[in-house]
Protein backbone atom coordinates (compact mmCIF):
# COMPACT_ATOMS: atom_id res chain seq x y z
CA UNK A 1 0.00 0.00 0.00
CA UNK A 2 1.22 3.77 -0.75
CA UNK A 3 0.01 7.11 0.83
CA UNK A 4 1.01 10.50 0.43
CA UNK A 5 -0.43 14.14 1.05
CA UNK A 6 -1.99 14.32 -1.65
CA UNK A 7 -3.45 18.33 -1.32
CA UNK A 8 -4.04 21.17 1.30
CA UNK A 9 -7.52 22.37 1.25
CA UNK A 10 -7.76 26.39 1.97
CA UNK A 11 -10.63 28.49 2.02
CA UNK A 12 -11.25 31.56 -0.22
CA UNK A 13 -13.39 34.17 0.61
CA UNK A 14 -12.25 35.65 -3.36
CA UNK A 15 -11.93 32.41 -5.46
CA UNK A 16 -11.13 34.30 -8.66
CA UNK A 17 -8.56 36.24 -6.67
CA UNK A 18 -6.99 33.50 -5.38
CA UNK A 19 -6.64 31.51 -8.35
CA UNK A 20 -4.93 34.30 -10.08
CA UNK A 21 -2.39 35.28 -7.21
CA UNK A 22 -1.84 31.02 -7.50
CA UNK A 23 -1.61 31.39 -11.17
CA UNK A 24 0.52 34.42 -11.56
CA UNK A 25 3.24 34.08 -8.37
CA UNK A 26 4.20 30.52 -8.65
CA UNK A 27 2.15 29.22 -12.01
CA UNK A 28 -0.35 26.92 -10.71
CA UNK A 29 -2.23 24.94 -13.20
CA UNK A 30 -6.16 24.49 -13.00
CA UNK A 31 -6.94 20.59 -12.74
CA UNK A 32 -10.19 20.30 -11.87
CA UNK A 33 -12.70 22.82 -10.93
CA UNK A 34 -16.61 21.71 -10.43
CA UNK A 35 -19.26 22.34 -7.69
CA UNK A 36 -19.04 20.01 -5.05
CA UNK A 37 -20.90 19.96 -1.64
CA UNK A 38 -22.73 23.70 -2.63
CA UNK A 39 -19.36 25.50 -3.22
CA UNK A 40 -17.14 25.83 -5.92
CA UNK A 41 -14.20 23.63 -5.45
CA UNK A 42 -11.02 24.01 -7.37
CA UNK A 43 -8.26 21.63 -7.25
CA UNK A 44 -4.74 23.73 -8.72
CA UNK A 45 -1.25 22.15 -9.09
CA UNK A 46 1.88 24.02 -8.23
CA UNK A 47 4.61 21.61 -9.21
CA UNK A 48 3.90 18.18 -7.83
CA UNK A 49 2.37 19.59 -4.83
CA UNK A 50 -1.86 20.43 -4.95
CA UNK A 51 -4.32 23.04 -3.34
CA UNK A 52 -8.00 22.49 -3.61
CA UNK A 53 -9.73 25.55 -3.11
CA UNK A 54 -13.09 25.73 -1.75
CA UNK A 55 -14.90 29.20 -2.65
CA UNK A 56 -15.88 29.97 1.04
CA UNK A 57 -14.68 32.56 3.14
CA UNK A 58 -12.26 31.19 5.94
CA UNK A 59 -13.61 30.61 9.18
CA UNK A 60 -12.98 32.42 12.22
CA UNK A 61 -10.16 32.36 13.89
CA UNK A 62 -6.53 31.73 12.91
CA UNK A 63 -6.03 29.23 10.32
CA UNK A 64 -7.40 26.30 12.55
CA UNK A 65 -4.42 23.75 12.67
CA UNK A 66 -2.32 25.09 10.29
CA UNK A 67 0.54 27.24 10.50
CA UNK A 68 1.95 27.86 7.07
CA UNK A 69 1.86 26.31 3.55
CA UNK A 70 5.58 25.64 2.17
CA UNK A 71 6.61 26.17 -1.37
CA UNK A 72 9.86 25.19 -2.26
CA UNK A 73 12.01 26.89 -5.10
CA UNK A 74 15.38 25.84 -6.68
CA UNK A 75 15.82 29.18 -6.93
CA UNK A 76 14.41 31.67 -4.10
CA UNK A 77 16.03 34.80 -5.33
CA UNK A 78 14.10 34.34 -8.67
CA UNK A 79 10.72 33.64 -7.80
CA UNK A 80 11.12 36.70 -4.89
CA UNK A 81 11.89 38.96 -7.90
CA UNK A 82 9.34 37.70 -9.95
CA UNK A 83 6.53 38.12 -7.25
CA UNK A 84 7.83 41.77 -6.90
CA UNK A 85 7.67 41.97 -10.46
CA UNK A 86 4.45 41.26 -9.90
CA UNK A 87 3.17 44.04 -7.52
CA UNK A 88 3.94 41.56 -4.43
CA UNK A 89 5.21 43.11 -1.54
CA UNK A 90 7.62 41.17 1.37
CA UNK A 91 7.14 42.28 4.80
CA UNK A 92 10.95 41.02 5.73
CA UNK A 93 13.80 40.02 3.68
CA UNK A 94 15.02 36.51 3.09
CA UNK A 95 16.64 35.03 5.65
CA UNK A 96 19.47 33.20 4.41
CA UNK A 97 21.44 30.16 6.70
CA UNK A 98 23.54 28.87 4.18
CA UNK A 99 21.60 25.43 3.30
CA UNK A 100 18.36 26.85 3.57
CA UNK A 101 16.98 29.91 2.62
CA UNK A 102 13.47 31.61 3.11
CA UNK A 103 11.16 34.18 3.24
CA UNK A 104 7.88 34.65 4.79
CA UNK A 105 4.21 36.27 3.01
CA UNK A 106 0.93 35.82 3.12
CA UNK A 107 -1.26 34.92 0.27
CA UNK A 108 -5.11 35.83 -0.01
CA UNK A 109 -7.29 35.35 2.97
CA UNK A 110 -4.13 35.28 4.98
CA UNK A 111 -2.65 32.18 4.42
CA UNK A 112 0.86 32.15 5.59
CA UNK A 113 3.57 31.05 3.05
CA UNK A 114 7.29 29.75 3.60
CA UNK A 115 9.12 30.41 0.46
CA UNK A 116 12.14 28.68 0.59
CA UNK A 117 14.79 26.96 -0.91
CA UNK A 118 17.28 23.87 0.43
CA UNK A 119 20.67 23.57 -0.85
CA UNK A 120 21.21 20.28 0.75
CA UNK A 121 25.59 20.34 -0.54
CA UNK A 122 25.68 23.65 1.30
CA UNK A 123 24.64 21.69 4.65
CA UNK A 124 27.29 20.25 7.45
CA UNK A 125 28.04 16.54 6.14
CA UNK A 126 25.84 14.66 8.01
CA UNK A 127 22.97 16.70 7.05
CA UNK A 128 23.14 16.31 3.27
CA UNK A 129 21.83 13.21 2.95
CA UNK A 130 18.52 13.62 4.98
CA UNK A 131 18.22 16.82 3.19
CA UNK A 132 18.67 16.39 -0.47
CA UNK A 133 15.94 12.72 0.38
CA UNK A 134 13.50 15.70 1.81
CA UNK A 135 14.03 18.52 -0.11
CA UNK A 136 15.79 17.32 -3.50
CA UNK A 137 13.74 17.36 -6.61
CA UNK A 138 14.69 14.35 -8.09
CA UNK A 139 18.70 15.25 -8.70
CA UNK A 140 21.01 12.59 -7.22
Amino acid sequence: MRVRLQHTHIFASDIEATLKFWQEMFGAQILFDAEMAGSRNVMIAIGSGALNIYSQPPRKGKGGAYHHLGIQTNDLDSLVEHMKNKGFHFQQPVKDYGFWKYVMALAPDNILLEIFQAVPEKAPAEMQATLQKAFGFGEP
